[in-house]
């Protein structure tokens, strides 16, 4: 069996997601719940931080998040390299699907879109999909880009990488 190619995404667009919207329906995410929502509206959801992609250990029932992220994150993008392929390359990739969100403890970060909305708070303005631009996720400091991270191929114990930032 032929793997699937894992070629590097190196021309996407973050920005492309929010141009061609006419057939979403407005503040989509204010009408309707997670499990209503549509494929590409869940999609849409996302805002491009780059959290979800730092490694976590489970320390005494609660996550815990280090600095330390996957060999697949784009640091300037903060999005993932092989996206379509994710789950074949890493194994323990996680899907962020209704389950994830509930899941508990809470492994994604409290700035999390899916993980708000779920627990009855509104996108924040940054959100691209209020705000209309991919960028301001990272103009607002809300994402990965510029803190200080290390790639997961040079850790060899991920407690000396452990972070409390705010924003987790």
């Amino acid at each position: 069996m032929k793997k699937p190619s894992l070629d590097i995404e190196t021309e996407y667009d973050p920005e492309s997601r929010y141009v061609h919207m006419e057939h979403i329906k407005p503040e989509f995410w204010k009408h309707k719940k997670l499990e209503d929502m549509s494929k590409e509206e869940w999609e849409l959801l996302c805002d491009g931080c780059g959290k979800c992609c730092l490694n976590k250990l489970e320390i005494k029932g609660k996550i815990k998040f280090t600095n330390t992220y996957c060999r697949f994150l784009n640091c300037q993008s903060c999005l993932c390299k092989i996206y379509a392929h994710r789950f074949e390359a890493v194994p323990d990739c996680r899907d962020i699907d209704l389950r994830a969100v509930r899941e508990k403890p809470r492994w994604l970060p409290k700035t999390c879109a899916y993980w708000l909305l779920d627990n009855g708070y509104d996108l924040p303005s940054w959100h691209p999909l209020v705000s209309g631009r991919a960028e301001t996720v990272h103009t607002s400091g809300n994402s990965l880009r510029g803190r200080e991270l290390v790639n997961e191929t040079e850790v060899k114990d991920y407690e000396d990488y452990l972070v409390d930032w705010q924003d987790l």
